[in-house]
């Protein structure tokens, strides 16, 4: 079922009989969402239209657990993470402490894949704190900015790709997340950092949100928190005997508390026995007036061990940047070994459905 009034009705209806949902992307193709729910195993599907039916093999959540989503992380077969009502209300609570939400003057906007966390969160924010909603069943910019202008919309929560397309201005405040922000934002603007695992961002401009405690050991992020999840579907509960959710990401908190992500450990490039954090170089090569957008990764080298490899996207196919330009552009702003020995030009990256890119499918 995609975003819109019936979505929340369905989700308000499960709730309310003591049932968890498992929201599923009406997107994906038959055989994908077949996996999704062999996986994760509900006992009921609700589709489009309402009709509901009954699938053998279901098995019940926990008492208290509210959602079930599904989240692949870095591999392709799709987790189930399991945030209980104690959860979704805690993430609720903190992030509308933090915008300072009113709910008799404000009202959220839902735009993004209810899927998702980055979307779904924003209709359970608003349920949890009785705050007036608005659901689209997809993002389409003409929309987005006739709800502010019109609906009285004054949240919103979008992916940079997004935010590019509307007027931002229009809101009082927009969160940003799904993949790294631009380098320079609007003042109403505010970057999020969080996962599947803890119930949407809990880290609002580098600053975690009340209740969120961060850590890093290993150059790994831990977080810790009342909105984390229960476990995973299969019953696997990946925080530590202190509550720690290892996140997979390397970064660093500061004596102030103020936390910088690097990015995915696993995305590191060690080229020469230097590390090189993907999110830096992309940062950079995005301000090339010849680049409309760039990923960057490592491939195997014979004499580096790693190369760094800048997919780009020319701003102009007639025009694109040839890799010595790129390099002495990246050489003026980062060391040396983080510039590029390889570039390879393609019409469009492969990213999600919440703007991520697939790295993986790079090639």
């Amino acid at each position: 079922m995609p975003g819109g009034p019936a979505f929340v009705r369905e989700l308000g209806r499960a709730w309310d009989a003591g049932d968890a949902v498992l929201p599923v992307d009406p997107r994906l193709p038959a055989a994908a969402a077949e996996r999704v729910l062999e996986r994760l195993r509900p006992s009921v599907v609700v589709d489009a239209e309402g009709e509901r039916s009954h699938r053998p093999g279901g098995v019940p959540v926990e008492p208290g657990d509210a959602l079930v989503v599904a989240s692949s992380g870095t591999t392709s077969e799709p987790k189930g993470v399991v945030l209980t009502h104690r959860a979704v209300a805690a993430s609720a609570r903190v992030t509308s402490a933090r915008l300072g939400v009113d709910p008799a003057a404000d009202r959220w906007l839902a735009c993004l894949p209810v899927a998702h966390i980055g979307g779904l969160a924003v209709i359970t924010r608003a349920l949890v704190t009785d705050t007036a909603l608005t659901v689209h069943p997809r993002f389409e910019a003409t929309a987005v900015e006739r709800a502010a202008r019109h609906d009285g919309v004054t949240l919103v929560a979008l992916v940079p790709t997004a935010l590019s397309r509307v007027d931002a201005g229009l809101f009082r405040t927009v969160l940003l997340g799904g993949t790294r922000p631009p380098s320079s934002l609007p003042g109403n603007v505010v970057a999020t950092y969080g996962m599947t695992e803890t119930g949407s961002g809990v880290i609002y401009d580098g600053r975690p949100l009340d209740g969120v405690e961060a850590r890093v050991s290993g150059g790994e992020v831990f977080l810790r928190g009342s909105m984390l999840l229960r476990s995973y579907r299969d019953g696997h509960d990946p925080k530590t005997a202190g509550g720690w959710l290892p996140t997979g990401d390397a970064g660093t908190v500061e004596p102030d508390g103020r936390v910088t992500v690097l990015g995915r450990r696993s995305d590191v490039v060690v080229t020469g026995g230097e590390k090189v954090w993907p999110h830096a170089v992309e940062t950079t090569i995005l301000a090339h007036p010849l680049v409309a957008d760039v990923a960057v990764a490592g491939r195997p080298d014979p004499e580096w061990g790693e190369r760094v490899v800048a997919w780009v996207v020319p701003t102009d196919p007639g025009e694109p940047p040839d890799l010595a330009s790129l390099r002495a552009f990246a050489a003026d702003r980062l060391p040396g070994y983080a510039a590029p020995r390889e570039l390879v030009l393609v019409a469009q990256l492969p990213r999600s459905s919440v703007g991520k890119v697939a790295r993986h499918a790079l090639g």
